[in-house]
């Protein structure tokens, strides 16, 4: 007779979240549970941490339903668990189906669909910008009209902010809304093809990345986020403090309570996105999952938290257990270049003060284009520690200073080409 099994729904890549998978597979492993993965990819790195791995194409909803049906029909499943943005909704009315704890169905949808977050949070009375959902042009213009410039036009239900554009008048309007309107048609859900107009709110940006257990919100760590300038969002680092003083700011937290009870999630860990306005906290957006950009794996640094133990709890049914062990500060720096370039060679530090990690994010040859003709133009990234955020801000100028390119420039981006979805997306969205 087999083991329980839990069944996770897409790995992503070794570099973004094998700090996750690791923790997870040796919970399981003591409690005599199988881990059972279903990917898109044939299995390299996963297979020391899986018992069973089913290759199917999980950006089907069909083709990974029918996946996650056979192997509950031949095994007792105990829990779901998914990472991946594009995959969200599908393994979270899965886990739904299967009685297995999870975000609920209502949950998962609030979470995915912005339109609907935006609804459930106006409707509960938490502060939120004026918006409308468009499909063209026409209504986009007529929408801002009412909501009133400067706006943000954004895909319905993408991560990483892509496709997000700021516009201060109509006459930034109708470009803004044909980038977010190209980025939304790459979703394969069922949000695809539209955009969402809203008042833009000024603050700075955090993310919170907290566990919830039978609908009570566990906050873990805040990530402050640094992000490029206007009109677009990208975002180009985050640093975690394990002291930092909004963890005990009970209006926020009570703000993100009532908006995950809003919402109707019960279960897993998700990922709010939170603007620090004059009027309070607004959310931007609650993810139905751990935050992207490597920001748990800030969070255990710094707090010594362990998120895929974490998660691994929530998913059995069980309270996690979210006491910082240390308190540090630790934040990454992405590499970005000052133009659109192919990249020819790519040298990163071995040593620098404080250096945690440091990667590479794509393979010479690679073109990057900065937005709007290509978005997360990444070339690596590096992680750094310290006893205080100062600190830790200048070690990450340092290590950033020391990564070494040979580029060579390219012509623009064909501006009637559809949009390009960017590599590793599914594993770097924020």
């Amino acid at each position: 007779m087999s083991n329980p099994a839990i069944l996770v729904i897409g790995s992503g890549l070794k570099v973004y979240r094998e700090y996750l998978v690791a923790p997870i597979a040796r919970r399981a492993k003591a409690a005599g549970i199988d881990l059972v993965l279903i990917n898109n990819l044939k299995p390299t790195w996963q297979r020391q941490y899986f018992d069973e791995i089913v290759v199917a194409n999980v950006f089907d909803s069909e083709i990974m339903g029918k996946a996650a049906r056979e192997v509950v029909a031949r095994r007792t499943v105990v829990g779901l668990m998914c990472w991946d943005e594009p995959l969200v909704l599908d393994a979270g009315l899965l886990a739904a189906e299967f009685g297995v704890p999870g975000l609920s169905a209502a949950g998962v949808r609030g979470c995915r669909d912005k339109e609907r977050t935006r609804a459930v949070l106006t409707a509960a009375g938490l502060h939120q910008p004026g918006f409308e959902l468009t499909t063209t042009v026409e209504q986009a213009r007529a929408a801002a009209d009412r909501i009133g410039y400067p706006v943000v036009i954004k895909p319905r239900a993408m991560g990483a902010s892509i496709g997000v554009v700021f516009a201060t008048d109509e006459a930034e309007l109708d470009e803004a809304f044909h980038t977010a309107l190209s980025a939304s048609e790459v979703d394969p859900g069922p949000y695809r093809a539209s955009a969402i107009v809203e008042r833009y709110a000024p603050g700075p940006e955090i993310s919170v990345d907290g566990a919830v257990h039978k609908g009570e919100y566990l906050p873990m760590f805040v990530a402050r986020k640094h992000s490029s300038d206007h009109p677009y969002f990208e975002e180009v680092g985050h640093v975690v403090d394990a002291n930092d003083p909004l963890l005990d700011d009970q209006e926020l937290m009570r703000h993100l309570a009532e908006a995950h009870q809003a919402l109707g999630i019960e279960n897993g860990i998700t990922h709010s996105e939170v603007r620090l306005t004059d009027r309070g906290p607004l959310i931007i957006e609650i993810n139905g999952r751990l935050g992207g950009d490597l920001i748990p794996f800030l969070g255990r640094t710094a707090t010594g938290i362990e998120p895929g133990e974490v998660l691994f709890d929530v998913t059995t049914g069980q309270r996690p257990d979210i006491t910082p062990t240390h308190r540090r500060v630790a934040g990454i720096r992405f590499g970005i270049p000052e133009q659109d370039c192919l990249l020819k060679s790519i040298k990163l530090p071995s040593e620098a003060p404080g250096l945690v990690a440091t990667s590479p994010m794509c393979e010479p040859g690679t073109v990057l284009r900065l937005p709007p003709g290509g978005y997360l133009a990444r070339h690596s990234f590096v992680v750094c520690e310290a006893d205080d955020m100062q600190t830790c801000l200048e070690r990450l100028e340092t290590a950033a200073a020391l990564v070494e390119l040979e580029t060579e420039p390219v012509g623009p981006a064909d501006p009637d080409a559809p949009f390009a979805m960017p590599a590793g997306l599914l594993d770097v969205d924020e």
